[in-house]
């Protein structure tokens, strides 16, 4: 997959595409079935497939402050993409010159100008331009003045007999943030990932004889609500059975909020320095103080154990 910053990048010979646009932060099911259906309609058109993504998150520039905690690292998100077998990835850097465009010449200098697109596909409510002010509908308008068509792909729903939500990175971070991460794999199609570099912090669990990883988490990532989870930790693609926490160590009276990952039975690990991915398979518990180290050591044991058994039939699975 070719991987484009800025309009500037794409080669002068691409030729026409089709093309999906959004900010695809968590590349869900309903990312995976436009990116998907963006792919096959490209094949069948003979054509190359691009799909085009923002850095930083729009919400960033349009209102300072307002960066959502995202679901996948930008190198993450890339990985995902490509797997999805698309042929180009354009990161268009977003500017607040950028945020002015209207949605006319958003359509003009990205879609026409920039990636010649002979068909566009999104999502319902795929909105672009100053404001947001262009819709599906406005897109749909233009496609006879430059000759591009559009399709609209209707976005998986959450829950049974097609009730509930339909699936979308707003609700997957609610459900990260609340610990419901069995719900957000759900919606990603694959456990939800944390990923940061090892750091050295107290060290009290190697002095407790479990020796964890604590994780910088990278800037605005989606952590999940404060407890034990079971999971994996990811570590130059090997994938550790873990049992993880979340919080801050409230029987050691901490105050900074870490994230955690024990890898079962690996005692011998030296971590420190090394970028890791903690995958989220299971919550366990909500965070405690223990009054003593015997009643923490007696509840990590089983901690451990239930983690353990988790993991081990979601691996055989």
């Amino acid at each position: 997959m070719q991987r484009w910053r800025g309009l500037e990048d794409v080669p002068g010979d691409w030729g026409r595409s089709v093309v999906t646009i959004g900010s695809y932060d968590g590349v869900h099911r309903g990312h995976q079935l436009i990116m998907g259906r963006t792919v096959r309609r490209a094949h069948e058109l003979g054509l190359r497939s691009v799909v085009v993504t923002f850095d930083p998150h729009p919400s960033e520039v349009v209102r300072p402050g307002t960066h959502p905690p995202m679901l996948a690292a930008h190198h993450r998100r890339a990985e995902l993409i490509e797997d999805l077998g698309v042929d180009a990835l354009l990161i268009l850097p977003f500017t607040r010159e950028f945020s002015t465009l209207s949605p006319s010449d958003f359509v003009r200098t990205v879609l026409v100008d920039g990636l010649h697109a002979k068909l566009v596909v999104e999502g319902p409510n795929f909105r672009f331009g100053h404001k947001a002010a262009g819709d599906v509908d406005f897109l749909a308008s233009l496609g006879p003045k430059y000759d591009y068509d559009l399709e609209v792909v209707d976005l998986f729903v959450r829950g049974e007999a097609g009730g509930g939500e339909p699936f979308s990175s707003t609700l997957t971070r609610r459900l990260v943030a609340e610990g419901d991460i069995e719900g957000a794999a759900e919606i990603l199609g694959r456990p939800h990932r944390v990923e940061g570099v090892v750091v050295r912090g107290a060290q009290r669990g190697r002095e407790l004889g479990y020796p964890t990883a604590n994780v910088e988490t990278l800037p605005h990532t989606a952590i999940p609500a404060d407890g034990v989870y079971a999971g994996w930790l990811q570590v130059s693609g090997e994938a550790m059975p873990a049992a993880i926490s979340v919080g801050s160590n409230p029987t050691f009276d901490g105050t900074e909020r870490t994230v955690e990952a024990y890898a079962i039975d690996r005692v011998d690990l030296d971590l420190y320095g090394l970028h890791v991915g903690v995958d989220f398979l299971a919550y366990l518990r909500g965070m405690e103080k223990f009054d003593t180290i015997d009643a923490l050591l007696v509840r990590m044991a089983d901690d451990v154990k239930r983690a353990r058994e988790l993991v081990d039939a979601a691996d055989q699975r």
